[in-house]
């Protein structure tokens, strides 16, 4: 599974730089020089990090190869990704990345399976989205709801006040 770590925006200058909107929670090692980083789509990479360096807040980046604002350009919009597998996994047993989420069995504490994990919102709260048939709940992604998270067993335990999980629900 690809990750995108990295959307390209808009050229910086002359010379082929480009502001990159950082989806990555580091940054400087994603997109240290020498990196080589594949993109979506794919026949425009793999791209070469030749250096980078923040200004006013923004991540700008310089790709190999491309010395020039319109090939900078032509760059406007591609994804950057990683695959899932060079992701090392947390030290913090209770802290996961999204995609280990998407997927899982969503049971209750009784081992009923109610639905399954298809997205993790970041609004504030983390919020997953279990899809129980053709319907969506929401569920805030806090431990007294979530108790349980076997990514050995492909389950979440989800243990809420009745109605949490009814798609029917009046919000």
């Amino acid at each position: 599974m690809q990750l995108v770590v990295g959307r390209i925006g808009r050229p910086h200058g002359l010379r082929g730089e480009v502001s990159v909107e950082v989806r990555t929670d580091d940054p400087d090692r994603r997109f240290a020089p020498g990196s080589a980083i594949a993109t979506d789509p794919a026949s425009t990479g793999p791209l070469v990090v030749e250096s980078r360096r923040w200004h006013s807040g923004i991540l700008l980046v310089r790709f190999e190869g491309v010395g020039d604002r319109d090939r900078a350009e032509a760059l406007r919009g591609t994804m950057l990704v990683i695959d899932s597998a060079d992701i090392p996994p947390s030290e913090d047993p209770d802290e996961f990345y999204d995609h280990q989420l998407i997927g899982l069995a969503v049971v209750t504490p009784d081992g009923e399976r109610v639905g399954e994990v298809s997205d993790v919102l970041h609004h504030g709260q983390d919020l997953l989205v279990v899809r129980r048939g053709r319907k969506e709940v929401y569920v805030p992604f806090v431990k007294a709801l979530v108790p349980v998270i076997d990514l050995e067993r492909g389950i979440l335990v989800v243990d809420g006040p009745e109605g949490l999980l009814d798609p029917d629900a009046a919000v």
